[in-house]
């Protein structure tokens, strides 16, 4: 999986908003401070009834697999237009949701009402300092220009830590390059396979928090990444919200060949990954979650394709694209594998 262990936890635990997948790095060698300086123009995304991507073909004899891929995030009006998949998938005998995560705080609602404290201060920067007093001076100049951009005269952020300043910021920036995390094409095709009877096998890894309050604690004490994160999301949201809006529109559009090369230069995971360290890690069995997740899927996957003759799937365009990708390992497998442009008409 392309999301890491770490955002699942700061995402639930915290509950804080995160990405899945990054754009590919910035190729710019201005310094910081003539990039801090440099208007900030705004991106245009598609709107209206857009078509989304073919499907991806897997197969094996005459038993076949579609798969859909998506991406996040995407444009905030644009409709897409689903017939063509909704036809499809109304075929198949089961549709294969994304996997996931399935994370479980082990405390009841008076417990969830005394950790609030704990959420809270997990935010802040310790000791009570501000944005200012940890950041290298460049950085929080270049900082302060889309802090006025994005939050005004809002001081209260800035005794939060980085890593959660930098997420806030991400969502902002987001908002008003005219693209959402809520265009959420994975729950209308569940809304489809519902519709139409299709039955849903969900994958799933469970992990269950069973003391939430030491994990709190450990998060506060870790040596999170927070300044480096911070930096590579002020250089996203100054200088790639462009190339994010490009793969959303290509999406939305249909553009396989841009969102191939967007999948080739997307090799990092996005900087969320590093915040928590190894230790922090290995202490809440979170280190291999993502190997767990990617084989739940391969399992899932190969069930489906032996036992129905017509599947439906849905998975991140990363893993549809990536020479590391659960479909490029189905291959591996002796699966045959077709792009929407392969495939006879």
């Amino acid at each position: 999986m392309r999301i890491s262990a770490a955002v699942v936890l700061l995402s639930v635990v915290l509950a804080v908003p995160v990405w899945a997948q990054s754009v590919p790095a910035s190729s710019s060698t201005a310094p910081a401070a003539s990039r801090a300086n440099a208007p900030l123009l705004q991106a245009v995304t598609v709107t209206g009834v857009q078509p989304g991507p073919g499907l991806w073909k897997v197969s094996k004899g005459d038993h076949v697999m579609w798969v859909l891929g998506t991406v996040t995030p995407l444009p905030k009006h644009m409709e897409w237009q689903s017939a063509d998949v909704e036809q499809v998938l109304a075929h198949s005998q089961v549709l294969l949701e994304p996997p996931k995560a399935d994370v479980k705080v082990d405390v009841g609602f008076f417990g969830k009402l005394v950790l609030l404290p704990s959420v809270y201060s997990a935010r802040k920067n310790p000791g009570g300092l501000s944005l200012q007093q940890i950041l290298p001076s460049d950085m929080y100049a270049r900082w302060e220009v889309l802090k006025q951009r994005y939050f005004g005269s809002d001081r209260s952020i800035e005794y939060w830590r980085p890593i959660m300043v930098a997420l806030k910021l991400y969502q902002k920036a987001l908002d008003q390059a005219g693209l959402t995390n809520a265009n959420d094409v994975s729950k209308a095709v569940m809304k489809m396979a519902d519709a139409h009877g299709v039955r849903r096998v969900s994958v799933k890894y469970r992990l269950v928090i069973e003391h939430p309050r030491d994990v709190l604690n450990t998060l506060k004490q870790t040596n999170l990444h927070d300044i480096s994160c911070f930096n590579q999301t002020l250089d996203l949201v100054q200088n790639q919200m462009g190339a994010l809006t490009e793969r959303a529109n290509a999406w939305s559009t249909g553009d396989v060949p841009a969102l191939q090369r967007f999948a080739l230069g997307d090799r990092h995971e996005s900087c969320v990954v590093a915040v928590v360290n190894a230790d922090f890690a290995q202490q809440l069995g979170l280190h291999d979650l993502p190997q767990h997740l990617e084989e739940a899927w391969l399992s899932a996957a190969q069930d489906a394709l032996a036992h129905n003759s017509q599947t439906f799937a849905v998975l991140s365009m990363q893993d549809v694209l990536a020479p590391d990708g659960l479909l490029a390992r189905l291959k591996a497998m002796g699966y045959t594998v077709q792009a929407p442009d392969e495939q006879n008409p």
